[in-house]
């Protein structure tokens, strides 16, 4: 009788819009943003000790910004961007052999009119969820037992708690994908190729972004990158080369040696650069994957960002959709009283435009990471001729499926400005 009295008593302290997300970089923070507003108690375990600063720089384009736009952030967010000039490739000279600025196609092409980092994304939305939001740092899920009302949630750190929902916005590696769906391995889609990236404190490193231009150097089978920062005297740096090692569970040391095996005779920077690594504080490494998912929901578990839909970072479309998510997920359960149907509405307006999104660039992993000379010679050719009749045209239909999603007007989702 007492067991039975006690998960009674669990079971009448749930409040149905207790929701916890997984995940405190992009999609986490946005929909918890929604939900405070809309009178949801939201709570967001991250694995990390706190969050996570630097990373790649991403793209704030499209549907994208305009969700930012409408949550009333923009200007924080342009505060923040990094003020990058365009792309360059360069040879093992350092000559520059092909160019776009940042104002072809409207602001829209390679380079967006708003890029920003990762990490500072991440801390602009924070900043605006964390005197509403309860943050968990250090901690993960490790197991969930779902009944008719509710989720019991257990956490790596003994803690329980109990939820309405659960929200598994913890990336392509989501562990909350694991214990609610099955393996990773049924959803992740390898593209083989390791991503590294890290701060580049050299100030004479940093002279090869002078002028504010997103410098390029290919090799075959390997790519090195630098990028402006919004710090003088330092730049952000991007490693990758293909292979099948699962970088993200390898040391540091293992993973550093295979990027250093694959560019040590590459020229250019790439000597500073590899020898910045090894003391980089932000050293990040990850193999680029896409999941793909015959559905986002189980029960009172949903997916969102990259756990549902990951296109990989080869897109530059990863951020926007997280935000996208975020915002229709939100506006479908304030809609709705039934979670469930508010799961499914959120797939059906948001998975068409996560299949577009996923659409690798020509060339995939060995269009950004070519091959052979020869491949990289048409690289550097392409870059010349795309903002050129008929290529332009190919070009500009890609960038624009940034927009390919009608955003719907929620009248339950106010945004911050609203509340002002």
């Amino acid at each position: 009788m007492r067991a039975a009295e006690a998960h009674l008593t669990r079971r009448l302290t749930v409040h149905e819009k207790d929701i916890l997300i997984s995940g405190a970089s992009i999609a986490g923070p946005a929909l918890a943003f929604w939900l405070c507003r809309a009178g949801y108690r939201v709570t967001i375990v991250e694995c990390a000790p706190a969050l996570r600063p630097g990373g790649q720089t991403v793209d704030l384009r499209g549907a994208g910004r305009t969700v930012v736009d409408r949550m009333g952030l923009l200007d924080a967010v342009r505060e923040r961007r990094v003020h990058e000039r365009g792309l360059a490739y360069v040879d093992e000279r350092g000559r520059r052999v092909a160019e776009m600025s940042a104002e072809a196609f409207g602001g829209e092409g390679i380079v967006a009119e708003i890029e920003i980092l990762r990490g500072d994304l991440a801390e602009v939305l924070y900043d605006a969820t964390r005197s509403d939001v309860e943050y968990l740092f250090g901690d993960r899920i490790v197991g969930l037992d779902e009944d008719g009302d509710g989720v019991d949630v257990r956490f790596a750190s003994g803690l329980r708690r109990r939820f309405a929902l659960v929200v598994g916005a913890d990336g392509l590696h989501s562990g909350v994908r694991a214990l609610a769906f099955g393996p990773e391995s049924e959803y992740v889609r390898p593209l083989n190729m390791a991503m590294a990236f890290f701060t580049v404190p050299d100030r004479a490193v940093s002279d090869s972004v002078a002028g504010g231009w997103c410098t390029v150097h290919h090799v075959p089978g390997a790519v090195a990158e630098l990028r402006p920062d919004r710090v003088a005297g330092q730049a952000k740096a991007l490693l990758a080369t293909h292979t099948t090692e699962p970088v993200h569970r390898l040391p540091r040391d293992r993973a550093q040696s295979l990027l250093r095996d694959a560019l040590v005779d590459a020229g250019w920077r790439t000597p500073e650069i590899l020898d910045a690594m090894d003391g980089a504080d932000d050293f990040y490494v990850e193999g680029i994957g896409q999941v793909h998912m015959d559905s986002w929901a189980r029960g009172r578990v949903v997916l969102l960002g990259d756990a549902a839909a990951c296109p990989s970072p080869l897109t530059g479309m990863g951020t926007t959709l997280a935000l996208v998510g975020a915002y229709v997920l939100a506006g479908e359960l304030v809609s709705r009283v039934d979670p469930v149907a508010a799961f499914a509405a959120y797939e059906r307006v948001v998975r068409p435009y996560a299949v577009r999104m996923r659409k690798l660039p020509p060339g995939g992993t060995r269009g950004f990471a070519p091959t052979s000379c020869a491949w990289i010679a048409m690289g550097r050719a392409s870059m010349r001729w795309m903002t050129r009749w008929p290529l332009r045209l190919l070009a500009a239909r890609i960038f624009a499926a940034a927009d390919g999603i009608d955003l719907p007007a929620y009248d339950g989702l106010r945004s911050a400005a609203q509340l002002r």
